[in-house]
């Protein structure tokens, strides 16, 4: 069986900025709603994290738009909306840019999704934190690769240096996370 587009309909992930899942406003059943009512097929979350997968023949270019102003005027929440499709999040792991390296308790391998496209990653914000080790910048991904130390106990400002270096129209999600996303666009 083919897994991708029929009849022009892809499977699409959702990953939104900001999603607390104590917030009634963003638990799944609530987000999933807002994707049902905008008329998206096979909408599932992954995890409680702000992880929506769907299927659409919509034009992929208005998608992150729209899910936004959605949720906002829904659910009220004024956070990000990062789309990927199947094929690019697919070929991610195919490229499998961690080869070798483990995500456990101490180090996790971390994907940080960028809206806009950019030739270059500026890669050098993290050379003075001897906790977070750059991969590098897969450019088809739109995303940042990093490894974060968690064995010491100190806990990274990895965020608020991502946000700085970057702006605010970015989300981070661990690859086990990623992984998971593209089993379930894949299901």
């Amino acid at each position: 069986m083919r897994i991708g587009t029929v009849s022009g309909v892809e499977s699409y992930a959702a990953l939104l900025r900001g999603i607390m899942p104590t917030n009634p406003n963003m638990r799944n059943e609530k987000l999933r709603g807002v994707f049902e009512g905008l008329g998206f097929e096979k909408v599932a979350t992954v995890l409680t994290s702000g992880n929506v997968v769907f299927r659409t023949a919509d034009d992929p270019a208005d998608l992150e738009e729209r899910i936004q102003q959605a949720l906002n005027a829904e659910l009220g929440i004024p956070g990000g909306t990062i789309i990927r499709s199947r094929p690019e999040l697919r070929a991610l792991l195919d490229r499998d840019p961690f080869e070798g390296l483990p995500h456990e308790r101490g180090s996790y391998l971390t994907v940080t999704f960028f809206k806009a496209t950019m030739r270059e990653a500026d890669t050098t914000a993290f050379d003075d934190d001897p906790l977070t080790r750059v991969i590098g910048y897969d450019r088809k991904a739109r995303a940042f690769l990093t490894v974060i130390d968690n064995s010491t106990g100190k806990t990274p400002d990895f965020m608020a240096r991502l946000e700085k270096a970057y702006g605010k129209d970015i989300t981070t999600r661990t690859w086990l996370t990623v992984q998971r996303v593209v089993k379930k666009m894949e299901a």
